[in-house]
Formats: C-alpha cells, structure tokens, sequence
C-alpha cells in the first residue's frame, strides 16, 4: 500500500458548540486556514460538539486552542500562528507574522 503525500500532511479539526451559534466563526476561521495553508494541510474538519460550549482547534489530535482554557476565542492572527508553529514552522505569515 503507497501512502499518498496528502495522507501525510496533517488535518485540523474545529470542534465546535452549534447550540452557541459558533458555526460560523468556524467556518470562517477554516476558510482563513484553508486560504494560508493551501499546501501544508490535508484540510480542515468542522465537527459539531455534542457538549455546550465546546471550540477547540486541533492539528490531528493535538490540541492548538481550547476557548474554556484560554477563556475566549482566538484573533485569527494568533491562531495562524498557532498553526504555522506546528505544521510549517518556516513559513513566512507576511502581515499575520510575528516578526512583520
């Protein structure tokens, strides 16, 4: 069995509390993932939590961003970050960098 190289590249997951409304802010934040790390990731997963007040951002199965640890919800600027630091830490942000 060959392993196609988008198998290998990592997958993020957005789960999220439907119940809150939170849908589309996850859909936007995955449009923004998608759009900056078009060839870094396999996609994203937008997954409804069975639990209230669930947003939590993952890279296959660790955990970028939990809204009840970090109390509230990402800028997206942080979150490329967050992103870029585990799936392509050479990446250059432009005007999300830390360093621009």
């Amino acid at each position: 069995m060959t392993i196609k190289e988008e198998d290998m590249k990592p997958t993020i997951t957005i789960e999220y509390c439907p119940k809150c409304g939170w849908m589309l802010r996850a859909a936007y934040m995955a449009q923004e993932l998608l759009t900056t790390f078009i060839d870094d990731i396999n996609g994203v997963l937008l997954k409804p939590a069975g639990i209230a007040g669930v947003y939590t951002i993952s890279v296959n199965e660790d955990v970028l961003y939990d809204r009840k640890e970090r109390g509230g919800f990402p800028e997206i600027k942080e979150l490329k970050q967050l992103v870029r630091d585990k799936v392509n830490p050479e990446k250059n942000l432009g005007h999300s960098d830390k360093n621009a």
